[in-house]
Formats: structure tokens, C-alpha cells, sequence
């Protein structure tokens, strides 16, 4: 970024009117359900503090923090509600002795969203997403059952989250064909530790009018310089914890330790904080709309939204994308290989479209 943004810098949600913040706010924090989340008041004074800087795209779930999250939205929502771009998902089961409570069909869509819709004290959703692909509903029952929730006025857009890139492009075509509401985001995780999704992910969500929205951007804290070597090994039990989440995920290795020093290294050359430099990172993506902010407490909150005023030099953001870089594979490689473009282009020069 060449010039420093701020929650009221407002961009247009993939293929869409719809306008929000360059950085969400995160609710899987808000609630004490799960052990390590903020209380109510907490939660409140984070919430006030990102809206009245101007922000306005909130980021929550039916099942984060055991429906807390939702409640606490609605609550810390009224009276303004109008002015917020309230983004939830459905998929994750409720109750455990029910088989349809969770999934990607319809029944568990309707009856998420409606009850959704009376955790969060509304009578609409801006921005629904399917939370998690469950390898078993078929894409024409996704799409028309979402597009129903549109007509009927109960969802406003559409998105998607955590599934393959070839799913999310039979959806998004299925729905242009037939003339249904069409999907306008894509939320994946996405920070210097997992930039996978660079294959075929993002440039997928680009082509078909999706704003990337990712999540975890400091990786789960890893990022920010929390966690040393000394962390690799669990000291006792840890059940429970961040620490256990981001160790079982596989996040917390030695490579990704280095890269998080590399990270912590820019930052104090540049006079930034560690999370702040990983936050401005994900944004110099030009398929990012607005990454995910999850703080704890408003000194981490504040701390985050400092990522909009970041600037550093070229050779700062070249040493983190040299050291994080992945190889993209088949047919990327193949693709880009001067012989194989000779062979597909000779001496053609052509612009491409952007």
C-alpha cells in the first residue's frame, strides 16, 4: 500500500454495490463459551470502538462461540443497524442428535437463517455465507435454496467459504445460467503462513467477481510474534487453548516461526508492530477486499487497525514474499515457462485484460 487507509475507505464487495470497511471485524472472540473469548463488555467496547471509527462490515457465525456471538451482535447492533454490513454463515451443526442441523442443504440453510435472524435481533442477513463445503449437497439445491432466502428478503448477498475452488465456479455459473442471485464473496484463509489458496483459489475469485475475504491473517497468532521455539513442544495440557488450536492445525512449525521473525524483523525496521506488517500484507493482495480481524481485548483491536496506515519500503514486502513464496505446481509452472509460452505465442505481444 503506497497510501494509508482507514475503516471509512470504503470498497465495493466483489461483483457487487455493496460497500465496506478494508478490514472486518472478527466476532469468534465474543463470548466466553469456548474458554478464551471476551466477555460481554469487552466484546461491546471492541465492537463501539471499530463503528465508530467508521467501520461497518462484521463478521460472525451460528455456531461461534455457541451462538453468543450472534446474541452479542444483535445487542451491541441496535440502533444502528441500517449503517452495518452483518455478514453470518450457516453449515455447523447445533444439535448433536439431530442429522440435519448441520450441512450445506436446504433445511439446515432455512432453519440456520431464521434462527440466525433471532440471535441477531433482525429481520434481514446482508451477507450470507456457506461456512464449510460437506462433500454431499448438490450445487443446484445450494444455489436455489440461497436464492429463495434472497426473494424473500430474509438474505441480502451471497457468499461462500472454505471449499475448492472448482465448487465455488460450478456455483457461481450454475447461478448466472439460471438467473439466481449470484455470489460476491469468498472467505478463505489467506496470510503469509498459508498462501496455497494463490493457486487456484484467489485468481478463481477474481475471475468470477468475488471479494476475497480472508480469515486468520495473523495465523492464529503466530504472526504476531506470540509464540517462540520454545512453543513446539507442549509443556503440559493444553486442552482448550489458542495454543493447542494453532499446534493441532499444524500452523506452529519452525518454518513458519522463521517467518514470523522475518515479519517481526520488518516491524521494528519500520517502526510498526509484528501484526500490523502481516495485516498490510494480505492487503497489498489486489483480490483482498478486507481481511478478518478477531482481537481479544481493544489494545489488540487498536493494534490491528493500525494495519491500514502501514507503509514500507519495496524491499521490505519483496524479503516477506520471497521467504513465504510456494511453488503453485501444475499447470502454473508449466504455463509460465518461457519455452512453453514460445511455443503457445512466438512473437505475439499481447495486453492482457485486467
Amino acid at each position: 500500500m503506497n497510501t494509508a487507509l482507514s475503516l471509512d475507505s470504503y470498497r465495493l464487495l466483489g461483483r457487487s454495490g455493496l460497500r465496506v470497511s478494508p478490514l472486518a471485524l472478527g466476532t469468534m472472540t465474543f463470548g466466553a463459551d469456548w474458554g478464551w473469548g471476551a466477555e460481554q463488555a469487552e466484546a461491546r467496547r471492541l465492537f463501539d470502538a471499530y463503528v465508530d471509527r467508521g467501520g461497518n462490515f462484521i463478521d460472525t457465525a451460528n455456531r461461534y462461540t455457541e451462538g453468543s456471538a450472534e446474541r452479542f451482535v444483535g445487542e451491541f447492533a441496535a440502533g444502528r443497524r441500517d449503517r452495518l454490513v452483518i455478514a453470518t454463515k450457516y453449515t455447523l451443526p447445533t444439535q448433536p442428535d439431530n442429522p440435519n442441523s448441520g450441512g450445506n442443504h436446504r433445511k439446515s440453510m432455512v432453519r440456520s437463517v431464521e434462527e440466525s435472524l433471532q440471535r441477531l435481533n433482525t429481520d434481514y442477513i446482508d451477507l450470507l455465507y456457506l461456512h464449510a463445503w460437506d462433500f454431499t449437497t448438490p450445487v443446484e439445491e445450494i444455489m436455489r435454496a440461497m436464492d429463495d432466502l434472497v426473494r424473500a428478503g430474509k438474505v441480502l448477498y451471497l457468499a461462500v467459504s472454505d471449499l475448492p475452488a472448482w465448487q465455488a465456479s460450478r456455483m457461481q455459473m450454475l447461478a448466472d445460467l439460471r438467473g439466481w442471485s449470484p455470489l460476491i464473496a469468498l472467505q478463505i484463509e489467506y496470510s503469509l503462513l498459508e498462501r496455497t489458496v494463490e493457486r487456484e483459489l484467489m485468481p478463481m475469485a477474481q475471475e468470477l467477481g468475488l471479494g476475497v475475504i480472508p480469515w486468520s491473517p495473523l495465523a492464529g497468532g503466530v504472526l504476531s510474534g506470540k509464540y517462540r521455539r520454545r512453543d513446539l513442544q507442549a509443556t503440559g495440557d493444553e486442552t482448550g487453548t489458542r495454543r493447542e488450536v494453532v499446534r493441532t492445525k499444524g500452523t506452529l512449525t519452525a518454518h513458519n516461526l522463521d517467518i514470523a521473525d522475518a515479519v517481526g524483523d520488518v516491524a521494528r525496521e519500520s517502526g510498526y508492530s509484528a501484526s500490523q506488517v502481516a495485516l498490510a500484507w494480505t492487503l497489498r493482495n489486489t483480490a483482498v477486499t478486507a481481511p478478518i480481524v478477531g482481537a481479544r481485548t481493544l489494545p489488540q483491536l487498536e493494534d490491528n487497525l493500525g494495519a491500514l496506515e502501514v507503509r514500507l519500503a519495496e524491499e521490505h514486502w519483496q524479503r516477506l514474499d520471497n521467504l513465504s513464496a510456494i511453488e503453485l505446481g501444475f499447470p502454473h509452472d508449466f504455463l509460465a515457462l518461457s519455452t512453453t509460452r514460445n511455443i503457445m505465442f512466438g512473437d505475439l505481444n499481447i495486453a492482457r485484460r485486467r
